[in-house]
């Protein structure tokens, strides 16, 4: 499987050691055969969930400054797509909704993916204070892609969601705000197994389900690299069922491959094959 010529601009945290943010998101794109920019919101030694790291936070003047270097290469109007991720701060999320105007000014075909971390079921919020309103107030508006987690689901769309009929209707609130497609990874609901967890997809060609099995682990930088991969297929063109399958089953390869190892982190570059060639496809279902 290979994109051909496409240029993405990915804003998001990044780790020196492991793989979240850009570092979960970079290599499965590149792998794709898609040119990728990565602009670093922050640069820390690891994941948080460490307990301690090392490491800073840029400033929103970062961020314009490396999106102006960019620009000043006339490179603006080659990119095809902006995806953020991790922020570190409402300001930063200004200068990332800024980044995404010039870069439509360049290129008016150029979209948005905005994957909005703000937290999840049983940790509850985990980002700096702020973030979460922006992410409701003004990042979903200015995507056409959104990539929530349940919880992040429920925080935006002020609904909570215990049932499928729930879930597919607090989606459907947030299209109505701005984006044209929204992707709701680890779903939990009523219906779904103990031992599965569900991802939807809903755009203008329809709704769609992929149900996998539960893996017994619990690593970071999967939605990062999820959110990724679904864009990239969204962009490629095609069927949404298509892309939510895709990526949904690369993740799966790699998730599977990493509990095997008995991994912290996703073991991405072992399991690099699973990107282009999934081991296991699972097949969308019509919700």
């Amino acid at each position: 499987m290979y994109f051909g010529l496409m240029n993405l601009l990915s804003v998001q945290s990044h780790v020196a050691y492991g793989h979240v943010g850009n570092s979960a998101a970079t290599f499965p794109l590149q792998r794709l055969g898609i040119e990728v920019w990565p602009l670093h919101t922050v640069q820390f030694s690891n994941h948080t969930g460490y307990g301690s790291w090392k490491g800073i936070v840029f400033d929103a003047a970062v961020i314009r400054d490396l999106v102006t270097g960019i620009a000043e290469r006339g490179a603006l109007r080659t990119c095809d797509g902006v995806l953020s991720g991790y922020m570190g701060s409402a300001e930063i999320g200004e200068a990332i909704l800024d980044t995404v105007l010039r870069v439509r000014r360049a290129n008016p075909a150029a979209r948005y993916c905005c994957d909005p971390v703000i937290g999840d079921v049983g940790q509850g919020v985990f980002v700096r204070p702020g973030i979460p309103e922006f992410m409701r107030d003004r990042a979903i508006a200015a995507a056409d892609v959104i990539t929530p987690n349940q919880f992040e689901l429920d925080f935006l769309s002020g609904r909570t969601t215990h049932s499928l009929p729930e879930a597919l209707a607090a989606a459907e609130a947030l299209r109505a705000r701005g984006p044209s497609v929204v992707l709701v990874t680890s779903l939990h609901l009523d219906e779904t197994p103990p031992d599965c967890i569900d991802l939807f997809a809903i755009g203008p060609a329809g709704r769609y389900r992929v149900r996998t099995p539960k893996l017994p682990i619990t690593v970071n930088g999967a939605g990062d690299a999820i959110a990724a991969l679904f864009f990239a297929h969204v962009m490629k063109g095609g069927p949404l069922a298509r892309a939510l399958a895709a990526a949904a089953s690369s993740v799966f390869g790699i998730l599977k491959r990493t509990a095997e190892c008995g991994s912290r982190e996703i073991v991405l570059v072992a399991a690099q094959d699973e990107i282009v060639n999934p081991s296991r496809v699972f097949e969308p279902q019509e919700v």
